[in-house]
């Protein structure tokens, strides 16, 4: 069975590895095998991550890039290439959130979230799907959605949108690129706290929350691990694309 999940020659690039939800991720990917290049833009969060993984036995490294930044985009990847001489795994995790109400929302903050959330997994889909495609790889691309891309959520109405059009591409380039063995999918957590949406899980909200998740429980970082391994392993996985992982504690199959 181990052998399934097993990511053992595989080089794994993760955007938002430095962060909470993203970095469990690339630990645990590590963890099956992989080579991790984490990717974010804080070498100081990047080094706690780095020694995890490496006490663990674990091999990975830190890339500092701006994921909204085509140019940055393709300098990863030539990085990745010249450390890890090939890629197969790519994971679209950086995110941003506020809980601006809809009126007082700025053109500013719009273009903020949009550019992280949006069109970060747009330009890194471009960038290293034009490599799989090139190099004629089986690769595998997680794209961290939301449910609030797929549910209408209160107060996060940038951050819903950004995450809604996630999921449309997801499955879009999934349907491309079926058919030369490139898997895309969707990795939707339900609640769990992460640096990006604190601000917004005031006492009312967290209430509401745990009311409509079965499990009366927000999730725990460690708690997608396992189906990102599923969505990235090409044994495990195979025939998984343009699928929407929900990882929420029941939290989508609540009506009344």
């Amino acid at each position: 069975m181990s052998d399934l999940f097993s990511l053992k020659g595989q080089t794994a690039v993760v955007i938002g590895g430095t962060g909470e939800l993203c970095g469990a991720i690339a630990e645990g990917f590590a963890s099956a095998g992989a080579t991790v290049a984490l990717v974010g833009r804080d070498a100081a969060k990047a080094e706690v991550r780095l020694a995890n993984i490496k006490a663990a036995g674990g091999e990975a490294y830190f890339v500092s890039a701006d994921a909204g930044k085509k140019s940055d985009l393709e300098a990863l990847l030539a990085t990745v290439i010249e450390r890890s001489g090939k890629c197969d795994i790519l994971v679209n995790g950086a995110g941003v959130n506020s809980a601006t109400p809809f009126l007082d929302i700025t053109e500013e903050e719009y273009d903020r979230i949009m550019n992280i959330n949006t069109k970060a997994v747009f330009l890194a889909s471009q960038v290293f799907g034009r490599y799989f495609v090139d190099h004629k790889i089986a690769a595998s691309i997680i794209n961290l959605g939301s449910m609030s891309g797929l549910l209408p959520l209160s107060r996060v109405f940038t951050y819903s949108l950004s995450k809604a059009a996630v999921h449309n591409l997801s499955k879009n380039l999934a349907r491309e690129w079926a058919p030369l063995g490139i898997r895309v999918n969707t990795l939707v957590p339900g609640f769990f706290p992460a640096e990006q949406n604190r601000k917004v899980l005031v006492p009312e909200r967290i209430a509401k929350i745990l009311n409509h998740t079965p499990m009366n429980r927000f999730g725990e970082a460690k708690e997608l691990v396992g189906a990102a391994l599923l969505l990235a392993s090409n044994a495990a996985g195979s025939f998984i694309t343009g699928h929407e992982m929900v990882v929420d504690g029941g939290y989508s199959s609540m009506t009344i």
